[in-house]
């Protein structure tokens, strides 16, 4: 019996009781007196409570034990060459990892290495071990700025004034021609190492994605390699064998729910949404608006999306799509496989800081629809390793053919892939021969991307909500194949209801320096052809709602394109409401194939020369330009130098200097795409 019993029983006695009678007996007092010493004995005596062992939830990781400094990580490995990558869409993670593999055709050992994860002030000890090399495959993003791993690394060699001698190293740099500062942080590495005192062993390779990156790497990467041969006292040796860096591990008896079903970072994250939201662990925003923007066809549409992060105007929201299943199950099929089992790959190197090449335990299913790029026409080296499986002479003979950069190989590689545009599924249905093992050709596809769009909307007017403009992509290759855009495809199918539930997409909130004026009464010329047009309708909410709260605001000139007023002028209501209530104070649309002669925005800014002068020399306007960056940007700043040239009686150098230094004080800013 429990004091608690004891107490219950208690209560339950009569309360009447007659005033003669003794509250206890003795025999009641002797009871009382023996139970209650038993009690305080228990509780004396016994032992003390087991503590309850705490549980970690199985979506969450155990606490990291990652080593930070790559030097000992070397030397613990025996590793003698690190490859160090910065990569936006993960090309330069992808050479970083070639390169890594083939030092070990060449008899040395090499590992890539993302500089977010290590101290690269450390970078000073490389000497410390013998026929060291570090290689940095380096992209730059945007307005020639570090990709985001890479920003610690940037800053660190802005700042530091350590020596480096002693350390060798070599540069292969990732950009693109059509932009303003190409291949602006790879030259930034290359030369500021040097300042600090280490040793180029080789030349800068410059890549270019707007001819063709994969040839340029190639190039580079074949006279890189013997080069290294030689200053090394190495014979370039190196064998021709496929090298995996991932086994495969079969799970027939697995609790499902341990299983990744298409979520980038935390295992359960979709259903447990957790801020903060980011490129590892989007927000499953739902579809509000899903609808075509222009009058006739379906290229352009608008989605809005219910958002609980917080953006700002010309910031960027990234989307991750997902592949079609129907190109999913066909090579599912073609290569005679169960895309339902449950797998992983388990990286063979211990020691690495990457487990896997993309979560699991998943299925090949998943890995193939969330995770693998499988539309984008493969690079050289999958063709070179999958070449292997081919049965037929011949095919293998041009796969790995295709994988050098002999002009032979390279011209086939250009036609058979890049031209005819056949992604790995073409390739298999074109060589029957062809029939790799899954789990090599899933190690082997690069990462699927995020895709990103500007954001056309202003948190300010639309707080809750992200609108983002797109263009449907769509076409015939010249195999008769039609090739559908991942993203755009897979956004045209979110409809806001499906089947009683609502259409959600993974997305993260990107900053962006595309900003306006801190002062609102800085004039602003926006010039955005198309879908160019996506952050300036922010921009136009924006300047519409502080004209509401009594600000003082400046010229609204908006600059914008379609090719035909009746069937893709995009926001045509928007933009004749926002003119007709003065928030935009003078719209100008070019419709380019609306009359014989062809009339873009360049044109339009040639027409209005002496606004525009006065605007940008006497009011300080801020001059915005988006869209396409191969042409229309550069033609549109052509146009800004010709009005220089004109109008401020400048030489075109001069005119050039002076567009540069609006560039160098933010009042000409660039959101632009090739």
């Amino acid at each position: 019996m429990t004091m608690a019993d004891v107490e219950a029983e208690s209560s339950t006695q009569p309360e009447a009781m007659e005033e003669e009678n003794p509250l206890f007996s003795n025999l009641d007092l002797f009871l009382f007196t023996l139970i209650a010493g038993l009690i305080i004995y228990w509780f004396m005596s016994r032992k003390k409570a087991e503590p309850i062992p705490e549980f970690k939830k199985l979506d969450q990781p155990a606490p990291s034990t990652r080593e930070t400094s790559f030097i000992e990580k070397m030397k613990k490995t025996g590793r003698n060459i690190v490859v160090f990558y910065g990569s936006q869409t993960g090309t330069g993670e992808e050479f970083a990892n070639r390169l890594s593999k083939d030092a070990q055709r060449y008899g040395m050992k090499g590992m890539a290495a993302d500089p977010e994860e290590y101290d690269m002030s450390e970078l000073s000890r490389l000497a410390e071990i013998g026929n060291s090399l570090a290689i940095f495959c380096m992209a730059t993003y945007g307005e020639g700025d570090p990709t985001d791993n890479a920003q610690d690394f940037y800053d660190w060699l802005q700042e530091t004034d350590g020596e480096l001698d002693g350390v060798n190293y070599t540069v292969f740099a990732l950009g693109n021609k059509t932009y303003e500062h190409y291949n602006a942080m790879g030259a930034y590495v290359d030369k500021r190492l040097e300042e600090l005192g280490a040793k180029r062993v080789f030349d800068l390779g410059m890549g270019d994605d707007d001819g063709n990156l994969e040839e340029d790497f190639v190039t580079w990467r074949e006279q890189f390699w013997p080069a290294m041969c030689e200053h090394f006292g190495v014979e370039a040796s190196g064998e021709d064998s496929s090298i995996r860096q991932y086994e495969l591990k079969e799970h027939n008896d697995i609790n499902m729910n341990k299983v990744y079903t298409g979520e980038l970072g935390r295992l359960k994250s979709f259903e447990t949404q957790k801020p903060p939201f980011d490129a590892k662990n989007p927000f499953l925003a739902p579809v509000t608006v899903n609808r075509k923007l222009n009058k006739a066809g379906d290229r352009h549409l608008m989605l809005h999306f219910l958002d609980e992060m917080v953006y700002e105007s010309g910031d960027h929201v990234a989307v991750y799509p997902t592949n079609d299943t129907a190109i999913v199950n066909r090579l599912g099929q073609i290569l005679g496989v169960d895309l339902d089992s449950v797998i992983s790959l388990n990286n063979l190197d211990e020691e690495s800081n990457k487990k896997h090449p993309f979560p699991c335990p998943t299925t090949y299913r998943t890995a193939l629809t969330h995770y693998l790029d499988i539309i984008h026409p493969p690079r050289t080296n999958v063709l070179y390793e999958l070449a292997q499986y081919a049965t037929d002479p011949k095919d293998q003979e041009n796969m790995r053919k295709m994988a050098s950069s002999a002009p032979e190989g390279k011209a086939l590689y250009q036609s058979f892939v890049l031209e005819d545009n056949r992604n790995i599924l073409a390739i298999l249905e074109d060589l029957p021969s062809l029939r790799p093992p899954i789990d090599h050709l899933c190690e082997l596809m690069p990462r699927l991307q995020a895709r990103y769009y500007s954001i056309a909307s202003s948190s300010k007017v639309h707080p809750n909500s992200i609108h983002i403009c797109a263009v449907l992509v769509e076409y015939t290759t010249k195999t008769g194949r039609l090739t559908k855009g991942v993203a755009t495809t897979w956004l045209k199918n979110k409809l806001v209801a499906d089947n009683g539930h609502k259409s959600t997409v993974p997305m993260y909130i990107r900053k962006s320096q595309f900003r306006l004026p801190f002062k609102a009464s800085n004039p602003v010329i926006m010039v955005g052809p198309g879908t160019g047009i996506a952050p300036f309708m922010g921009f136009i909410q924006e300047r519409g709602w502080l004209k509401e709260q009594g600000k003082e605001v400046g010229e609204t000139v908006l600059y914008c394109g379609c090719r035909h007023k009746k069937e893709d002028y995009l926001y045509q209501e928007e933009l004749e409401e926002a003119e007709k209530m003065g928030v935009i104070t003078k719209l100008n649309v070019a419709f380019s194939r609306d009359q014989e002669q062809k009339v873009y925005v360049q044109h339009l800014l040639r027409t209005n020369k002496e606004d525009l002068w006065r605007q940008i020399h006497t009011d300080n306007a801020h001059i915005y330009i988006c869209g396409d960056a191969r042409n229309m940007a550069r033609d549109v700043q052509t146009a800004f130098y010709e009005i220089a040239e004109e109008l401020g009686g400048m030489t075109r150098t001069q005119a050039t200097d002076y567009i540069k230094k609006l560039m160098t004080k933010g009042r000409y800013s660039q959101d632009v795409w090739s």
